[in-house]
């Protein structure tokens, strides 16, 4: 499938009852398989591909150049699954708005219910959301996030952003992996139909600009005003931050924060409270004046697809068919726990069979 950049225009509204009570059986049905065929860590890797994501968005008939189908398709999934019970290892937490403000407290009931300690996975939620609002100055806004947990640990974020001047979204995904490095390309992906002249500072090449910025915070606060007061009487041609975006009082208290915390690494930099989108870029204006180290404004969007659904694009859902399918999947995962796999091995001829006739 190519991999480049599609669009996800805001729409706005919810989705229709009849689908959304739908989605919700049949969402938890292709989850149910993909866990008992493959595993739970397999489940959560697919979750936080955009493109498996987006096909996923597909099947269960949502639009697929609208904002909503990351929001919706979240949302039916955390439904679905809370209907199966303890019967899946997964869990959805978060979601949209307010829900996304509940990811922690989602995630501490798992942790009772699967006798773990969740309180990391709720630092790492609180990270990723960090990064994508403070690291990647994109102009988007996060307004949904989701953590999607196994029991055995692994886990996925899906968050969205928006942008209400141009009334377009963009997602952010991310994967557990065990090199993972929250402040250099962390995303699995991120998708988005514009690209924009995007402050990256988790792109590789904004590795100088980090290190520049750690050797900042260690100068004496009094000569870190001074080197700000200096960038603001000559701001390069090329700047991304201005003297009215900061208080400049404010950011003189920043700077002894920053100075007294002892951060030794730029992630434990970008957790110390107070240091936002704004402190961030003017840290990275000054160290890229100062040392010479300037940062990325490589856009990490890259991704794109095309399928249909709820407005009838390229065609209406066939309400019948889709009962089928979850009527299918349900009757399949049915004869697995009895020990009769016949219609799931010939799912999964079909699947083979398929792959070999596209090529």
């Amino acid at each position: 499938m190519k991999r480049s950049v599609t669009s996800l225009p805001l729409h706005y509204g919810k989705a229709p009852a009849w689908l959304f009570e739908r989605m919700k059986p049949l969402s938890a049905a292709i989850a149910s398989l993909i866990v008992v065929e493959f595993g739970s860590r397999e489940f959560i890797r697919r979750m936080a591909d955009p493109v498996w994501f987006q096909a996923f968005g597909c099947v269960a008939g949502f639009d697929w150049h609208s904002s909503g189908l990351t929001t919706t398709l979240c949302g039916a999934l955390k439904e679905g699954l809370t209907l199966l019970g303890d019967e899946l290892p997964v869990a959805v937490c978060g979601g949209k708005g307010r829900a996304a403000l509940r990811t922690p407290d989602d995630l501490k009931s798992y942790g009772v219910r699967w006798a773990i300690d969740t309180e990391p996975f709720a630092a790492m939620s609180r990270l990723c959301a960090k990064v994508d609002n403070s690291l990647v100055q994109d102009g988007y806004d996060l307004y949904h996030h989701v953590f999607v947990l196994s029991q055995d640990g692994d886990w996925a974020v899906i968050q969205q952003g928006m942008n209400g001047k141009e009334r377009t979204a963009r997602r952010y995904q991310w994967l557990s992996r065990d090199d993972l490095d929250v402040t250099c390309e962390p995303h699995t992906g991120v998708t988005c139909d514009r690209t924009e002249n995007t402050l990256n500072l988790v792109a590789e090449e904004s590795g100088t600009a980090r290190d520049a910025t750690m050797a900042f915070i260690r100068e004496n606060p009094d000569k870190m005003n001074d080197a700000w007061k200096d960038v603001c009487l000559s701001m390069p041609e090329r700047h991304y931050i201005t003297p009215g975006d900061l208080d400049g009082t404010r950011l003189s208290k920043i700077f002894r924060v920053l100075h007294e915390s002892h951060a030794a690494t730029y992630r434990d930099l970008i957790q110390i409270r107070g240091v936002g989108a704004r402190t961030l870029a003017a840290l990275t204006l000054i160290s890229e004046i100062v040392y010479d180290a300037p940062p990325s404004f490589k856009d990490p969007a890259r991704f794109s697809f095309a399928h249909g659904g709820k407005d009838g694009h390229p065609f209406p859902v066939d309400r019948k068919t889709y009962d089928y399918s979850i009527s299918f999947l349900k009757a399949c995962l049915d004869r697995v726990k009895v020990k009769d796999r016949e219609k799931i091995d010939a799912f999964r001829r079909l699947a083979q069979y398929e792959r070999r006739a596209l090529g």
